[in-house]
């Protein structure tokens, strides 16, 4: 049963007229396989349409597509001429971001107003910043000898294939497209299963600007087409987020041919509390941290929160406090502070987890916020936020990536011990710590084992800043120039003999 704010919303319209469509050589089609997978509405789970999965003709067609496109747009086109076609689509986005938003939010059940439409706000302007800084493309020249003129040249990479998830899916295609088309390479991006609408609209709308071909977007699932587009002959760079399982896959699959491979993967990161941490500042950290509004559906979300023992009856009891004021609903609708989560798989994935946990001798789950009271949400897959304490850091939650809203709470007391549990686990993505103390968060800067760490605040990621883990968290940077530079461009050497 749809709501009345749903049925009048323009998302469901446009999801149809997209429905079965790629997007190849600048033209929205539909897709040779005849084979598709239903996309639902998390929050009602009615289906909103059918998007293709595609087969072998289908990825060789964009592959082909971006690799026809690459040769004029690396060459016929100076890096600032590319630069100022990014920023029109920029522009063009900037004008859509409301339809985009509405659209994400229909298909993923993040709420309209606390996440999608500040999604849709950083995808344009990821695409300005690139445009910004693609004369930045640029080689050197090396004082070899005084017989040689030595230089370096940055030069393209190809064919680009990027592997996109379901929880950002605008701004996380941004990351990937903007510095690759910057650069001068072609694109064929594999969208999410769970959400493969609001990407292909960007697609859409930027092959209005972008010379045709040089932006291809296919959709299906894992097993078969991310596994067509890593084998590819043609595919010469790719670079996907997502779950560590499925990065060693592609990082596996990609080994034959010995192409490049960006990972962004999972994280489970620590948030430290120092005792001289002010609790409202702590705790409104905390709330923003662990990206509740999105579900907990981060990898960066501060899943495990060590305060210092203190302060962490108080900031339980504030946390909680403050977690319950959040409010579930309708994704669409603007008064809604959190939506669903974003498949029944990890719906089911999540809701074992917290099981799990309440099951733990000596643990308590701290149950927040309400489920919706509308009927029209019954089947809904909205989940709880949990805030657990009373588990040790080796616990199984307190390790694994759970990727819903739950997160641990522990107490420490001494530095050095607090830094070691913040470090043991398999990820190195993020960490932030809470202190006015600046040589304690010197100290902790050096010695946290994660690629992003933030004093006193945790942003998301964001065009301009390096991101990236360590250890199962991933290779290589996103969303800076060295990004652009180190991952979408190869360096040549060049020796010019002046006898």
């Amino acid at each position: 049963m749809q709501t009345q704010a749903q049925k009048q919303s323009s998302p469901y319209e446009l999801a149809q007229r997209l429905a079965g469509k790629i997007m190849i050589g600048g033209n929205l089609v539909k897709a040779e396989s005849s084979e598709t997978f239903d996309v639902p509405n998390p929050a009602t789970m009615e289906i909103i349409c059918q998007a293709a999965q595609c087969g072998q003709a289908d990825v060789d067609m964009a592959v082909k597509s971006a690799a026809r496109a690459q040769k004029g747009w690396a060459h016929d086109y100076t890096a600032f001429e590319r630069g100022q076609l990014l920023h029109k689509c920029a522009d063009l986005l900037e004008k859509h971001k409301d339809e985009l938003a509405a659209l994400m939010a229909l298909e993923t059940g993040k709420a309209l107003r606390t996440e999608c439409q500040v999604e849709a706000g950083v995808l344009a302007n990821t695409f300005r910043f690139y445009g910004g800084i693609a004369g930045e493309i640029k080689g050197e020249t090396v004082p070899f000898n005084n017989t040689c003129l030595t230089l370096t040249l940055r030069e393209p990479i190809g064919v680009v294939g990027a592997i996109i998830p379901w929880n950002v899916p605008l701004m996380l295609m941004a990351l990937k497209i903007a510095p690759a088309l910057a650069a001068g390479n072609g694109v064929v991006v594999k969208s999410a299963e769970e959400a493969p609408l609001a990407v292909l609209r960007v697609a859409e709308l930027r092959n209005t600007i972008l010379p045709p071909g040089v932006f291809n977007l296919i959709s299906g699932d894992g097993p078969g087409t991310v596994a067509l587009l890593v084998a590819h002959e043609g595919i010469d760079k790719l670079t996907f987020t997502g779950s560590v399982e499925t990065g060693q896959i592609v990082y596996g699959g990609s080994a034959h041919k010995l192409v490049p491979v960006t990972l962004e993967l999972g994280g489970k990161s620590p948030m430290i509390v120092c005792e001289d941490m002010d609790l409202d500042r702590a705790v409104t950290g905390a709330l923003t941290s662990m990206r509740f509004t999105r579900q907990g559906q981060s990898c960066t979300a501060a899943s495990r929160i060590f305060v210092h023992e203190s302060m962490i009856g108080p900031f339980v009891e504030k946390m909680v406090a403050e977690v319950n004021k959040l409010k579930m609903g309708d994704p669409l609708d603007e008064s809604t502070d959190m939506g669903t989560i974003i498949s029944q798989s990890q719906y089911e994935k999540v809701l074992e987890y917290i099981r799990i946990g309440k099951e733990t001798t000596g643990a308590v789950a701290h149950e927040c916020s309400e489920l919706p009271k509308d009927s029209a949400f019954d089947k809904g897959l909205f989940v709880r936020p949990v805030i657990f304490t009373g588990l040790a850091n080796d616990h199984k939650l307190c390790q694994e990536e759970i990727f819903g809203p739950v997160t641990c709470v522990m107490s420490w007391s001494n530095f050095d011990d607090v830094i070691r549990m913040a470090n043991d686990t398999e990820y190195g993505l993020a960490a932030t710590i809470w202190t006015y103390d600046l040589p304690q968060a010197m100290q902790a800067i050096k010695q946290l084992d994660a690629g992003f760490v933030q004093v006193n605040q945790n942003l998301v990621v964001q065009p301009g800043l390096s991101y990236g883990g360590f250890k199962k968290s991933g290779i290589g940077k996103e969303a800076s120039l060295e990004a652009m530079l180190e991952h979408f461009t190869r360096k040549k050497t060049v020796l010019i003999n002046q006898g």
